[in-house]
């Protein structure tokens, strides 16, 4: 017998299909793994904002969770959103009993139109609990600098290494420089800093970019790239999936990219042999 690739995603859903759990699965499927999701909260927005927020029981998020983790073990695990503090705690207290082997932790506060997605003593329990478990945080400007109170990303490295954080991918993307977009990646509590260059795309569908990335770093963990090559990876998969995208309108505001511009097929592997599906 042999077996997908499975990675989970632990976020809100988005209706309108361009970012939260909707974006991480075509994401996830696009590049070739089995995708699966615990929902943290239903969403009303679309391209234009965000209309309501309804958190999920924390109940609930737990036995999602639980369901998937002992029928079907993630290689890799990514969160989104998570809301307010009793989500974030019901998703802590998971990852801290299942220790996931690659867990990327997308710090979401503030959606693509502006509107708040966390509240403050939810940011705590992130910083707290599930920032020293993960495997990468990859927060952009604005969360990190709400995170540390520094537009540094060098400081704001060093401070989010101080929370515990042993990865830590600062992204660009939404800096006002028209020719590259660039992001800083810190490994090993900031002992190597790598930057990573990429031709800014011209075009305002935009919508779910970050969860995307997220997810397609938690995808190439899944797949065996170590964690260099797979936030590279990742970054060349979303400049991609803009450039597709980027001319295509869907919604009367910031549209979503185009995650299946290069569609994989489902990759499976021989458990015993460790096959390299690559």
């Amino acid at each position: 017998m042999r077996n997908y690739f499975p990675v989970l995603s632990i976020a809100g859903s988005d209706p309108s299909g361009g970012a939260g759990i909707q974006a991480d699965l075509k994401t996830i499927s696009a590049i070739g793994c089995y995708g699966m999701t615990a929902i943290t909260a239903l969403t009303a927005q679309n391209t234009a904002g965000v209309r309501s927020i309804m958190a999920v029981t924390p109940q609930s998020i737990a036995d999602q969770i639980d369901m998937v983790m002992t029928d079907i073990p993630p290689l890799a695990v990514k969160t989104g959103m998570l809301c307010n503090a009793e989500v974030a705690a019901a998703v802590a207290d998971r990852m801290e009993m299942y220790r996931p082997q690659n867990l990327v932790i997308d710090p979401v506060m503030v959606s693509t139109s502006g509107s708040a997605l966390l509240d403050d003593s939810g940011v705590e329990i992130l910083t707290t609990r599930l920032f020293p478990l993960a495997t990468i945080v990859t927060p952009n400007q604005r969360e990190a600098f709400a995170l540390t109170g520094s537009d540094d990303p060098e400081l704001q490295a060093h401070t989010l290494s101080e929370m515990g954080c042993r990865n830590i991918l600062i992204k660009g993307g939404d800096t006002a420089d028209t020719d590259f977009k660039t992001d800083i990646l810190y490994l090993n509590h900031c002992r190597e800093a790598i930057e990573l260059r990429a031709d800014a795309v011209d075009t305002i569908n935009t919508h779910g970019t970050g969860c995307t990335l997220s997810s397609a770093i938690a995808s190439y963990l899944a797949l065996g790239y170590d964690l260099k090559a797979a936030v590279r990876q990742a970054k060349l998969y979303v400049t991609r999936a803009l450039e597709a995208g980027a001319f295509v309108t869907t919604g009367k505001g910031h549209g979503p990219v185009n995650h299946f511009f290069a569609p994989r097929r489902l990759k499976n592997y021989n458990p015993d042999r460790h096959a390299d599906n690559r």
